[in-house]
């Protein structure tokens, strides 16, 4: 027998080796396996099976990689699908559907030893003080890990082992599981009651996992829940979850890693808990630890948790039958994969719902143009929640120029005086705050302004941003580290009042102590957040009321529930408005009204006040609203008239070296070679070659090529096959994005 193997190194092609009779029965699709190539050992996945090979001679496979096929058919035609689509070697498809810690050869469970006290007949024998402690443990406990057994009496493993000699115990090494919310007590709860928009959405997803007839799409099985901030999406998702445990299947749950907070992880806890339906809710993102992650996916593997949930690469758990896939939050960008493969894990979302019959549900309160786009279209079946659970009304957004707020010879204010009265309120009457700005360190730049030296990264196109209490100025895209200077760089200049300009997080907590001494205030930002328990510890002090204004970047914009939070500032709204991409309005109008809706969640209604120097934008005016069709509308016309997505498909061609040019000269080869390879599909547009907007990023510098296209496939097949077939200088690499969420 014959095992067709792809390799865990970039080739782009299969290898056959010969499957040993002793390992006959080890094999199969899907199997690790370790083999040999050249004077090397390399792993690999077999990825087919075959009576026979085209070459007479082959090696052997040395060893099979654990008990149990790690890559299920399924998943193995999934990452086929990335590869061609997405236009990778397949072997990077393959890696990116298993975790790095599941897929290493030393990649195993943990295990620690436990004593179990052993039945005794007759009378116990007479023991000396120390056994005897132990002993008496272990009558009211019977199996301790020995390490706990030791704390608890404090003693050594000699004790434990005497007790062992005399036949007392029992001391055996068992697998002993590292769940990263072990230490979480989680309480059952109970199916809430729906309010007609929440029912009609439920029934209508119920159908589709019975295979109901739905005239409106009697094709799609996928869902576009549009639901307004604090609407009950997610009680929605948690009884069509309930539905697909019922009729013995699994589903699939993937929010975005800012929005995977502890208390979104426990409300899907607490109702698989306990009850005829508990079942393990396995938990996947980048904050565990490498040997949590194995025993997580593991359990689902195994088929002991039938939940997963996680972000962007929990779209490839080995939940099988797979009944249900949700993607909350399918408007975040952080679902797009940055390096090969470039995926999107809404769109495999998708893909993987049509190959194995699942229902998909995307939901979000700003959905994405995509999205609403191919409802429009019929691809998607809409389901809209346009009210509040419980009632409770949308916050009231007030806009506030900040033009006005400009004085002659003045600082621009950080907090205009509507915001600083309504934070003092708020403060007053024991009320929450949240102040959100998009954007970390204490100041964005450092300049001088007799001459107007700029401090910037000298490994990338950008200024270096001041970094207060570390005092320390620091690239935000390289990690550049550079001394603060007391006088201008400048040889020429050497002014002493060179100064700091813009803001950043750091400065709106520093002026918020200056502003409000008698507050409890805390800063949330990836500079804050040093240990992976940081993130869980401060929002559980915010969430019991211990922490009065909470001040932070993108990732407290989405996923939190505080009722006490009365009031939302938004400092600098329109800070992402003028970048050079045409998504920069869109982007502004889902973090306005994401950011808005964390407001008025509980008794008291919430008010929003949204800081900007353009406030008459329509991405700004359309948000106070939290009129979504309104700005879709005056969107998309935009888009259909330049062909953009979704109106239309764009790949984006990456080219970066140090030698800027010989980039920009790889750059025009590769535009020659692309008009000859897929010039002659229709519709086709191909911008460029140009430099990126960010043009030099960690010393590289970098020059791209847009195409715009009305299909996809088509074009993606025929870059696969040119990129096979180019030959670029050894020093500039290609990179190639389909469907790229990020211009820069």
């Amino acid at each position: 027998m014959i095992a067709r193997v792809t390799l865990e190194i970039a080739l782009r092609k299969e290898f056959d080796y010969f499957i040993p009779p002793e390992l006959a029965d080890q094999v199969d699709v899907g199997s690790r396996v370790q083999v040999p190539f050249g004077s090397r050992k390399v792993l690999g996945c077999v990825t087919g099976l075959a009576e026979e090979s085209a070459h007479a001679t082959l090696k052997p496979i040395l060893k099979v990689i654990g008990a149990q096929t790690l890559v299920t058919p399924k998943i193995l035609k999934l990452a086929r699908w990335i590869g061609e689509y997405y236009c990778c070697a397949p072997e990077t498809a393959l890696k990116s559907v298993l975790p790095e810690a599941v897929r290493h050869e030393q990649a195993n469970w943990r295990e620690r030893l436990h004593v179990r006290a052993l039945p005794v007949t007759g009378e116990l024998p007479k023991l000396p003080k120390r056994q005897m402690e132990v002993w008496r443990i272990l009558e009211a406990r019977p199996e301790l890990p020995l390490s706990e057994l030791l704390t608890l009496a404090k003693t050594t493993a000699a004790t434990v082992r005497h007790l062992e000699d005399r036949g007392l115990v029992s001391v055996a090494a068992e697998i002993s599981e590292r769940d990263p919310y072990a230490r979480e007590q989680i309480l059952p709860t109970q199916p809430l009651p729906l309010n007609s928009a929440q029912a009609k959405a439920l029934a209508a997803i119920i159908s589709a996992m019975d295979g109901g007839p739905r005239p409106e799409a009697p094709r799609s099985l996928t869902f576009l829940l549009h639901g307004v901030t604090g609407s009950g999406k997610t009680e929605v998702y948690l009884q069509a979850i309930a539905h697909a445990l019922e009729q013995g299947k699994g589903a699939i749950v993937l929010v975005p890693e800012i929005s995977l907070t502890p208390q979104t992880v426990e409300r899907f806890k607490a109702r698989f808990s306990s009850g005829r339906l508990q079942t393990l809710v396995a938990v996947l993102h980048s904050h565990l630890s490498a040997g949590e992650r194995h025993d997580e996916w593991h359990k689902i593997r195994q088929g002991r948790a039938r939940i997963a949930i996680g972000a962007r690469s929990a779209i490839f758990a080995p939940v099988e039958p797979l009944g249900l896939v949700i993607v909350d939050e399918e408007h975040e960008h952080s679902y797009k994969q940055e390096e090969a493969p470039r995926y999107h894990a809404r769109d495999v979302a998708i893909v993987r719902g049509q190959m194995e019959g699942a229902v998909v549900v995307l939901g979000s309160a700003t959905p994405s143009l995509e999205s609403y786009y191919n409802c429009g279209k019929g691809k998607y079946t809409l389901l809209q929640l346009p009210e509040r659970a419980d009632d409770k009304k949308m916050p009231v957004v007030r806009i506030v120029d900040m033009r006005q707020t400009v004085r002659p010879g003045k600082a621009i204010p950080i907090f205009s005086p509507q915001l600083k009265e309504a934070i003092a309120q708020r403060v007053e009457r024991k009320e929450q705050v949240i102040l959100f700005l998009n954007r970390r360190g204490y100041s964005t730049s450092l300049q001088c302004p007799l001459c107007g030296f700029v401090a910037e990264c000298p490994n990338c196109s950008v200024s270096l941003t001041y970094h207060r209490q570390e005092n320390k100025l620091c690239c935000h895209i390289c990690s550049h580290v550079a001394p603060v200077p007391t006088v201008c760089p400048n040889e020429k200049c050497r002014n002493p009042a060179i100064r700091f300009s813009g803001l950043g997080t750091q400065k709106v907590e520093a002026t918020l102590v200056k502003l409000f001494p008698q507050a409890r205030i805390v800063r949330m930002d990836s500079d804050s957040l040093k240990r992976k328990e940081d993130y869980r510890r401060i929002l559980g002090d915010f969430r019991v009321g211990k922490i009065d204004i909470l001040v932070g970047t993108q990732m407290i914009a989405k996923g939190l529930h505080f009722p006490n939070v009365t009031l939302v500032g938004i400092i600098y709204a329109d800070l992402a408005l003028h970048q050079p991409d045409f998504r920069a309005g869109e982007r502004t109008f889902q973090l306005l009204t994401q950011v808005a809706g964390r407001a008025g969640r509980g008794d008291i209604e919430g008010e929003v006040f949204v800081q900007a120097f353009t406030p008459f934008h329509p991405a700004i005016q359309f948000a106070r609203r939290h009129d979504f069709e309104g700005f879709y509308e005056q969107e998309i016309g935009f888009r259909e008239q330049l062909k953009y997505p979704p109106a239309g498909r764009i790949a984006l061609l990456t080219l970066k070296g140090r030698n800027e040019e010989k980039v920009k000269f790889s750059a025009d080869y590769l535009k020659r070679e692309l008009e000859k390879a897929v010039g002659d599909i229709k519709d086709l547009v191909i911008v460029g070659p140009a430099p990126s907007p960010l043009l030099r990023a960690e010393t590289y510098y970098r020059y791209q090529i847009m195409l715009r296209a009305q299909r996809m496939a088509a074009l993606s097949q025929r870059l696969a096959l040119l990129i096979r077939s180019l030959t670029l200088p050894q020093d500039v690499s290609l990179a190639v994005d389909i469907d790229p969420v990020d211009l820069n």
